[in-house]
């Protein structure tokens, strides 16, 4: 069974920075390609951006391109996303996921993790 555990949210001010990780365990990590995506308050899930497995390729959402970055270190079993420029709208509870397959497959939604909430404000 995949499990996947989000980590490095907080409150921060617009313009702010944070560090999420996710640490991955029950699986091949290395193999898989990874996601992220995000629910705000009342709202669906948004992907947000996806990496493929030796990290050497990222997409991104239009909302957070320029500004969010995912990057994975296979040796650690970890997946990251780095939030640069904060806006009140990012604020969600972010997850990680596997895909279903390959670079370009589904993110399976079902497979994430408990979430790190990202709240931002002034």
């Amino acid at each position: 069974e995949v499990q996947l555990a989000e980590s490095g949210g907080g409150l921060v001010q617009p313009g702010g920075s944070l560090l999420l990780s996710c640490a991955a365990s029950r699986f091949t990590f290395s193999r898989a390609v990874m996601s992220w995506v995000r629910q705000a308050p009342g709202k669906g899930i948004e992907w947000v951006s996806t990496i493929n497995t030796s990290g050497t390729s990222t997409r991104y959402a239009d909302s957070v391109k320029g500004r969010f970055t995912i990057s994975r270190d296979n040796a650690k079993n970890t997946l990251y996303l780095q939030l640069n420029s904060l806006k009140t709208e990012d604020t969600a509870m972010y997850y990680c996921a596997k895909n279903t397959g390959d670079y370009y497959s589904a993110v399976d939604i079902p497979s994430r993790g408990q979430g790190t909430q990202v709240t931002v404000s002034s």
